[in-house]
């Protein structure tokens, strides 16, 4: 039992919140590329983020994982993420700062779900059972690059109106 459920309604619960927070992701990204502060979808977004990595700390384990280090990699950023938003209103730097840690902070759960993805799914997991595989490494790649280009193209276009005092 994990907080009063079963591993395996545990395991649902932590896959959904993890699912929002890719969708919510992706709809602040397409927002940044409008230039658009998504103020609700933001707020989800690092939510649904956030306790995403936390629920991954309440599995039982016996030993620090690198779905672990990913998980302390996601919490970093997203406090910087949170600084830069929240704390320091995007101004200056923490512009490209907020955008950045954002853009990365989805790439690593997108990271996850691919890896997820070649455990769990059969198919893909007969393509690369050690996920060291030619089409886990192109996935991956794929993926990466896919971020890299968003995120840049993010710091560039995302330029929100200041808001009025």
């Amino acid at each position: 039992m994990i907080l009063g459920m079963s591993l395996a309604t545990f395991t649902a619960l932590h896959v959904v919140i993890s699912l929002f927070g890719i969708i919510a992701g992706i709809v602040v990204v397409y927002g940044m590329l409008g230039s658009s502060m998504m103020g609700r979808w933001t707020a989800l977004f690092l939510l649904a983020t956030i306790l995403t990595s936390v629920t991954g700390f309440i599995f039982p384990f016996a030993k620090l994982l690198p779905s672990h280090i990913v998980g302390l990699i996601s919490l970093a950023v997203l406090a910087v993420a949170l600084l830069a938003r929240y704390g320091r209103h995007l101004d200056g730097a923490w512009r490209w700062i907020y955008v950045g840690t954002a853009v990365l902070a989805l790439y690593l759960n997108v990271f996850v779900l691919v890896v997820q993805g070649f455990v769990k799914i059969p198919a893909l997991s007969a393509l690369a059972p050690t996920q060291s595989e030619p089409p886990f490494v192109a996935v991956q790649a794929i993926v990466l690059i896919v971020f890299v280009v968003l995120g840049w193209l993010a710091v560039k276009k995302f330029h929100p109106a200041p808001k009025p005092v």
